[in-house]
């Protein structure tokens, strides 16, 4: 699925406008059904709702679901903030039509208007949709904290008012609408999908709109919703008369003592994913913790008992994934410093192999395009700079791919993957019980399995990312957000391809 700028779903509703044809109010009277049929049918029928709606196009969606809600004969009480400058046309139409109807709203003019609030109702937020282009002040700013501050349930319809479409660096935190749930037409704005934007949007939900199909096959965009129609396609079928041989040999090095738990981890997720062979690399004395857990991998011993100081013969590996609780010690940096220097195979590098690298950022500049990094936000922050906010992170993490020829895999609650030509792929999939320690291990194990059968890095990389979301998701529908840990996703990894084939 696509996400656009605000700027180019305004393009959207233009040219389905001009091209359905639709009339601008009749695309309003749609957006505003697919808002009634939700409350509707997500509501009991005697809620009480307070529709609060400014003078745009949003407040024009706000009286036309006013309208609909009394038709239904749910109580609906509508208050519209006076303009400054007058109502936009369709609000206009919307206002007319709940005239008609004996049903008109209360005008706001001052903040002696604002009504109190009962806990009981549900408040609907269509003040300010995504034509907003400075930070909310005044009365405006007023209405927004008197809504922030009663106990009602808040619905932003498209979205939190105040709130940026895109890029909100700049704008003022106490003056945004703290919504329980946004309903968002056709498209997920890129503000949905930043941590720092969460207390605003609530859960957030995508209502199809009949906007132009042609328009939004054509329209071009760096950003995109990896959700089950991408990945699907991206799977690669097994042949019936194929072999291990056909599904690749991968080198994983991870692993030191005290810290084998990363290794087995990332060692059967990578198995669980299909690769034909799996060697793994590991200090001596993590070899029988591998052996005895893991019997489908096979071992390749480092020279010490404790950590990683030196590779491998690489010849006949397919692929190579390194990092998972590896230390940073000297000796470990020289030999990955090796690795990026001799190899020009596909190769995932998570955990201190990225940390490695941001003690010695000259090895920057030797990793072999197309590789994977997978940080976290700490780990990328090491990697590159200190970043103030998600919307900063993200700008840092497109340029490094672009720049480097790599593809970054920036883990969170929509992890996002950075390819090389400017591309970037936000993670549909998941829950918060992933966020315990190993699942990140997980992650690399099963990208490092995709990268051996021959997948372009792009595509592992995404595909791994929304398996990975995706075995979790089986894994919670039997456990809760606390018990979860790492292994519940490896476990689900069948259910996972499985249910993505099916």
């Amino acid at each position: 699925m696509k996400i656009l700028t605000t700027s180019q779903i305004r393009e959207a509703d233009e040219y389905t406008i001009k091209n359905e044809p639709v009339s601008s109010v009749n695309l309003m009277e749609r957006a505003a059904e697919a808002i009634t049929g939700w409350i509707v049918n997500n509501y009991p029928e005697d809620t009480k709702v307070r529709i609060f709606a400014g003078s745009g196009n949003n407040g024009g969606d706000g009286l036309a679901v006013g309208r609909m809600l009394l038709e239904k004969g749910i109580e609906t009480k509508i208050l519209l903030l006076k303009p400054g400058s007058g109502f936009s046309d369709d609000t206009s139409v919307n206002l007319e039509r709940l005239k008609a109807m004996n049903n008109p709203p209360a005008i706001m003019t001052s903040e002696e208007d604002f009504p109190e609030i009962s806990p009981t109702e549900v408040i609907i937020d269509a003040l300010f949709g995504t034509g907003l282009t400075r930070p909310v002040s005044g009365l405006p700013a007023q209405l927004v904290r008197h809504m922030n501050n009663s106990s009602a349930e808040i619905i932003s319809i498209d979205m939190p008012s105040g709130l940026f479409g895109d890029d909100n660096r700049e704008n003022s935190d106490g003056s945004i609408v703290k919504a329980t749930r946004t309903l968002s037409f056709q498209f997920p704005k890129l503000a949905f999908l930043f941590r720092e934007n969460r207390e605003y949007t609530g859960e957030w939900v995508i209502l199809p709109i009949g906007l132009h199909e042609e328009f939004i096959e054509k329209v071009k965009t760096p950003y995109h919703l990896a959700d089950r129609e991408y990945v699907r396609p991206l799977l690669k079928e097994r042949e019936k008369f194929a072999h291990k041989g056909n599904f690749g040999h991968c080198l994983l090095i991870a692993g030191s003592y005290g810290k084998m738990g990363a290794a087995v981890l990332a060692a059967t997720s990578c198995l669980r994913s299909g690769t034909g062979l799996l060697t793994v690399h590991v200090p001596v004395k993590g070899c029988e913790i591998v052996q005895n857990g893991l019997p489908e991998a096979m071992i390749s011993l480092d020279d010490s008992d404790t950590f990683f100081s030196v590779l491998p013969d690489l010849d006949k590996f397919d692929a190579i994934g390194a990092g998972p609780a590896l230390g940073t010690s000297d000796q470990s940096g020289e030999a990955l410093a090796d690795l990026l220097k001799f190899l020009a195979k596909p190769m995932v590098l998570d955990a201190d192999a990225i940390n490695i690298i941001s003690l010695n950022k000259d090895l920057i500049a030797r990793i072999p395009p197309g590789t994977i990094l997978t940080p976290h936000p700490g780990e990328f922050d090491r990697l590159t700079k200190q970043h103030k906010n998600s919307h900063d992170r993200l700008i840092s993490q497109i340029e490094l791919a672009k720049n480097s020829k790599l593809v970054i895999v920036l883990k969170g609650a929509y992890t996002s993957v950075a390819t090389p030509d400017g591309s970037c792929y936000f993670n549909s999939s998941g829950n918060p019980g992933m966020a315990t320690a190993g699942t990140g291990d997980v992650l690399t194990g099963i990208i490092l399995s995709l990268l051996g059968q021959g997948y372009d890095p792009a595509d592992a990389a995404v595909t791994g990312v929304f398996i990975h979301g995706l075995a979790g998701d089986h894994a919670i529908r039997e456990l809760s957000p606390e018990s979860m840990i790492a292994g519940d996703i490896s476990t689900n990894l069948g259910r996972a391809f499985k249910s993505l084939k099916s």
